[in-house]
């Protein structure tokens, strides 16, 4: 997260309205070496007090999930490079405006005849995003097939006890600079979701 306190005060409840609306994140376990890191999309609770995810069995992860383990999931959003000359002030220096949420917790592997309830639940939710479409579901499997390859899985959960946002969009700028530099992150396009970014960097409180 930004040390700058300043891109540290969105509150809480948006924290996690964020990290639920993604859905996807980067699940980060710490080792004597190298950290482990696996993309995952996951289900996060109303109050943000637990998220739900499943994992390939083979997944390093997972070896070491005998006992609960400490863990971070990393949420990013919409992001964009701004150049100074953006702000039409003088001394300014180029940067990197974003969001992002960390979940932090403890992390256990779930007993697998939770597998089948969860992968119902994960699809239902990305599915129903994908409206008019027809949702998939399970039950439009050969049971045998599907069986074979929830072995495959496993069901895990993270206790979440922090929630950390850094929400960066020139909050240290004053308003005209920033709404300047919004209409140029915009307009550049360069980056991921800039429209998306340009709006909260207008929509500042």
């Amino acid at each position: 997260m930004h040390p700058n306190l300043a891109f540290r005060q969105t509150p809480e409840a948006r924290n996690i309205d964020f990290a639920r609306e993604q859905g996807f994140g980067i699940l980060a376990v710490g080792t004597d070496a190298a950290p482990l890191m696996s993309h995952i999309p996951f289900l996060l609770s109303d109050d943000g007090n637990m998220a739900e995810f499943h994992l390939v069995r083979s997944n390093p992860i997972v070896r070491r999930m005998s006992e609960p383990l400490q863990a971070r999931l990393a949420v990013s959003g919409p992001h964009s490079c701004v150049s100074p000359d953006w702000y039409e002030v003088d001394d300014q220096v180029p940067t990197w405006n974003y969001i992002a949420v960390h979940l932090v917790g403890e992390i256990e592997r779930r007993p697998q005849d939770e597998m089948h309830n969860l992968l119902d639940r994960q699809s239902a939710h990305f599915e129903d995003q994908l409206l008019p479409k027809p949702p998939w579901m399970t039950a439009k499997m050969t049971p045998e097939v599907l069986g074979r390859m929830m072995r495959q899985i496993v069901p895990c959960r993270m206790r979440v006890d922090e929630i950390h946002g850094t929400w960066k969009l020139n909050q240290n700028k004053p308003d005209e600079v920033r709404l300047r530099a919004a209409d140029q992150v915009q307009s550049a396009d360069m980056g991921v979701q800039a429209d998306m970014l340009a709006r909260q960097m207008r929509d500042l409180p």
